[in-house]
């Protein structure tokens, strides 16, 4: 009896990693998305992300460390929902463009 507990405890734990694993890869590609789309839609002519962008705004190589994916995600739709002196315009972003670049951007630690 306590050999079938010890099994499906490991059972378990296998699944769980497994999860993990996959939540990253799954991560690991929205975030390389949200890079794209960050260059395709031309934030980096305001903005500075590393080494690459314009300085006109600020500078997202931290922002992650900062903000987290939900609240960037609620800052791309609206901007000046959040924060009415806001210079930054809403951008005509589809809803894969802003969960990727706000998966992006939070990853920016």
């Amino acid at each position: 009896m306590r050999t079938l507990g010890i099994a499906a405890l490991l059972v378990v734990a296998g699944m769980l990693l497994a999860s993990a694993r996959l939540a990253r890869a799954q991560d690991s590609g929205l975030i390389e998305a949200g890079q794209r789309a960050f260059m395709k839609q031309g934030c980096n002519g305001c903005h500075t992300v590393g080494k690459v962008g314009t300085p006109i705004g600020p500078d997202l190589s931290h922002v992650g460390g900062k903000y987290r994916a939900e609240y960037l995600e609620r800052w791309l739709r609206d901007p000046s929902d959040l924060r009415p002196s806001t210079h930054m315009p809403t951008l005509e972003l589809s809803n894969d463009d802003i969960k990727a670049i706000a998966a992006f951007l939070g990853s920016r630690q």
